[in-house]
């Protein structure tokens, strides 16, 4: 089959390997129709997370239709239109039979090829993975939509965890593809308060395109009195910060109110400074956000109603020929440049 293999650090190649294979019962073999380029798949070309150990196919955030099925099948049959998390758990751990299967203690994720572990991905025609990562796709939603199932269901597991009660102001800093997708998450739930909070022009003038009421630089001295002066001089409820930098988390507690909660979703940085008074003098609940946990079918659900606009953050769908410049250009920090979806 053809596959884009990342063959070396910064060096992506288009050529054909073997097709997997079904062997084991709950396996089912999917044939890729879209695949979208995660930011974590950019970082990670240049081996500086440790995370694809070349050679690799990388991707995890996809959708396509089941080609094959495995003996112990039983909810899906070839011709089923899918999509599928990008965690593989094993339903066995202690935390998988509590329902937290983002923190089985035996995940692999897809397109991952690290010291413990390698799992080839979804920039190929196909991929195999077990039964019970599965979702069916509502008839209205086509295939380059549901490949952003898989950040939806991050920035919804995020949203989902901070338990936001009716009534309640929300901030978002960092306004990326997660900030985006979180800040119309919100909107669908919430008639409320939204800010946003970016050093960049574009990603602000798109967060209030995505449903921000407010979008502020964080950089900006009048930027603390613009909050205080929209929230009756308290701050936000809730804070989410989908960066993972100091500054940003610094910003988050800061318009976070007396009693509120700041909810961590970027990890980009693996330590960072907080600023610990503020937090404990304001009794402020800090929370960490790991990957997915059965939000798929509300995120579905979203795409599918239309609560949710997943093109809005899709700057080009484009062959998987094109994935090596496409990867380039992301490298590269393009500007307006948001997510990337390959057709194989």
């Amino acid at each position: 089959m053809k596959a884009l293999v990342l063959e070396d650090y910064m060096r992506l190649e288009v050529r054909d390997i073997p097709q997997p294979t079904i062997s084991a019962p709950d396996d089912v073999l999917i044939q890729i129709k879209a695949a979208a380029i995660c930011g974590s798949d950019v970082h990670g070309i240049d081996g500086s997370t440790g995370r694809r150990r070349p050679p690799l196919v990388m991707g995890h955030e996809a959708a396509g239709v089941v080609a094959a099925c495995g003996s112990g099948v039983a909810h899906f049959v070839p011709g089923d239109l899918v999509t599928f998390d990008s965690t593989v758990w094993c339903g066995e751990c202690y935390f998988c039979r509590r329902g937290e299967v983002n923190l089985c203690d035996n995940r692999r994720v897809l397109g991952v090829s690290c010291e413990e572990y390698k799992r080839d991905g979804t920039f190929a025609e196909y991929v195999v993975v077990p039964e019970r990562i599965l979702y069916h796709l509502p008839n209205s939603v086509s295939f380059e939509e549901a490949a952003l199932t898989e950040p939806i269901s991050v920035a919804m597991h995020a949203f989902h965890i901070t338990n936001m009660q009716p009534g309640e102001r929300a901030a978002v800093v960092g306004t990326g593809l997660i900030g985006l997708l979180l800040i119309q998450i919100i909107r669908a739930y919430s008639p409320h308060l939204i800010l946003a909070f970016d050093t960049d022009p574009d990603r602000r003038a798109a967060a209030l395109q995505s449903g921000a009421d407010i979008a502020l630089d964080p950089a900006d001295p009048l930027s603390t009195s613009m909050v205080l002066k929209a929230t009756d001089g308290r701050g936000v409820d809730r804070a989410f910060e989908a960066v993972g930098a100091s500054a940003s988390i610094a910003t988050a507690i800061s318009v976070a109110r007396k009693g509120g909660s700041v909810t961590l979703i970027g990890n980009i940085s693996p330590k960072v400074e907080i600023p610990l008074q503020s937090v404990v003098t304001r009794e402020i609940s800090l929370l960490g956000s790991c990957a997915i946990s059965g939000e798929y079918p509300a995120s579905l659900e979203l795409i599918a109603s239309r609560k949710i606009n997943p093109r809005s953050v899709i700057s080009a769908v484009a062959p998987l020929e094109e994935g090596p410049v496409w990867f380039e250009r992301l490298y590269k920090r393009e500007k307006r440049l948001l997510k990337v979806v390959l057709i194989p």
